[in-house]
């Protein structure tokens, strides 16, 4: 199965990301058939940059991007990448047991010489 991730080059402190496509069982470093683009995020302003139209051919073909590259894209515009971001936050399930109905409030013990 082929995966679109990122791999991480750059110095210590200092992270570089390219874009690759590469064999799921294969290490990130090893073995990517192609480099579609890269990302800077250490820089002032971050440089996100890849090839859209190769994304888009290798999806086609079967690849599927990370969930962190899926977030990206879709930050910078692609369509359909929602069907790969994994959801992090416990979702509310749709068959939430009905609310019971609360007890009667026990009433307040009140002395008799004050109730007549």
């Amino acid at each position: 199965m082929l995966v679109i991730r990122l791999q991480r080059t750059g110095r210590e402190n200092t992270p570089a990301y390219r874009i690759v496509v590469s064999e799921k069982t294969k290490s990130a470093k090893k073995g990517a058939l192609e480099i579609i683009g890269h990302y800077l995020p250490s820089r002032e302003t971050p440089v996100f940059e890849c090839k859209q139209d190769r994304i888009e051919y290798w999806v086609s073909k079967g690849a599927k991007p990370s969930d962190t590259l899926a977030r990206h894209l879709k930050r910078m515009g692609m369509k359909n990448m929602e069907k790969f971001m994994l959801r992090y936050a416990k979702q509310k399930s749709k068959s939430a047991p009905a609310e019971v109905p609360a007890a009667p409030a026990a009433m307040s013990p009140v002395p008799e010489v004050l109730a007549q």
